[in-house]
């Protein structure tokens, strides 16, 4: 099998550092994780907040990031 390879041009360094962070931020976001019964952080959190209100002091599906950021 042959892997499908994605390759990125960068004019200086720190566009790569841009990048490589919100690949982190992005994956980190996204990882469903065993603690959290295969959850991702963002998704334990709006369960929480759909079982608990009292804790949050903001509405959690308002702090999501989107495309506007």
């Amino acid at each position: 099998k042959e892997a499908t390879v994605k390759r990125f041009h960068y004019d200086d360094h720190r566009q790569f550092e841009a990048h490589l962070t919100d690949f982190v931020v992005a994956y980190n976001f996204g990882r469903r994780l065993k603690t959290l019964r295969g959850l991702t952080p963002y998704e334990f959190i709006c369960k929480c907040w759909t079982s608990e209100p009292e804790r949050f002091r903001l509405d959690p599906i308002h702090q999501m990031p989107g495309l506007n950021i």
